[in-house]
């Protein structure tokens, strides 16, 4: 369902809220190694996607101006044709409950699939009995479409049921806006610039609808093609790409 701004207004946060984590990016060089850990490969993630995610390699991720910036580049890396960065916060961040705020601007470009999200912190993960809160995803291909999606065992788009609503932003890759989830144990509600557009609900029928009862962690990449990303093929002449973040907050 897509949705313009005009919808109700998230819960600001109280001078009695408990900030519990952050990065403001106000360093220079690699991602904070206290804070961040690369995800590494370019096995396709589940998806076909076709770019390899590097670790420690700043043309890939780095810090600069009080931005993250994640780049994706076209290169030969690794026999792909493509490079990124995938940082987790696993081990490292993680959370149950609570308002994560991510200030971002992201790319723009037929082929790019950006995403701020999160996945249960579970050793092995089991997808999707474990859970997926997606904050903010974009498909280059339709610009200025912000999507949120909650993933679960009963919920999910692999069987066609996910609970997912979208927004219109024109200026998502000229402009910063504020992401932010606010989750408890009934309900999880995805907003930008203070604006809820997406909201589901704890149904109380068992994990299988409701995972989101156990910690996750933050995931933030620039994925290229794939059978979302490259449904309509992939822009050649855009490259590099980056998507910058100002900062990210989690209060209790």
């Amino acid at each position: 369902m897509l949705m313009l701004i005009s919808c109700q207004s998230a819960k600001k946060n109280t001078p009695a809220a408990e900030l519990v984590w952050s990065d403001e990016f106000n360093y220079p060089g690699l991602p904070d190694s206290t804070k961040w850990s690369y995800e590494t490969g370019g096995h396709g993630w589940g998806n076909n996607e076709l770019q390899y995610y590097t670790a420690k390699r700043p043309e890939n991720a780095r810090v600069e101006n009080g931005h993250l910036v994640i780049e994706a580049r076209k290169e030969n890396f690794e026999e792909k044709n493509y490079t990124s960065a995938r940082l987790i916060s696993k081990g490292k961040g993680d959370w149950k409950y609570g308002r994560i705020e991510v200030r971002a601007r992201i790319p723009k470009g037929i082929g790019t699939w950006p995403a701020i999200w999160m996945l249960a912190s579970t050793n092995p993960l089991n997808w999707p009995d474990d859970g997926e809160i997606d904050i903010m995803e974009h498909v280059g291909f339709d610009q200025g479409v912000i999507h949120g999606s909650a993933h679960s065992k009963k919920y999910n788009h692999v069987i066609g049921t996910q609970k997912t609503a979208t927004i219109r932003v024109p200026d998502c890759s000229d402009s910063f806006h504020v992401y932010a989830l606010d989750w408890t144990a009934d309900s999880i509600l995805i907003s930008i610039d203070s604006k809820i557009y997406f909201s589901f609900t704890n149904e109380h029928t068992g994990s299988a609808a409701w995972p989101f009862d156990k910690p996750f962690h933050l995931l933030l990449n620039i994925a290229i093609g794939g059978d979302w990303g490259g449904k309509k093929g992939i822009d050649e002449s855009i490259f590099p790409v980056r998507m910058e973040l100002d900062y990210i907050r989690v209060y209790k």
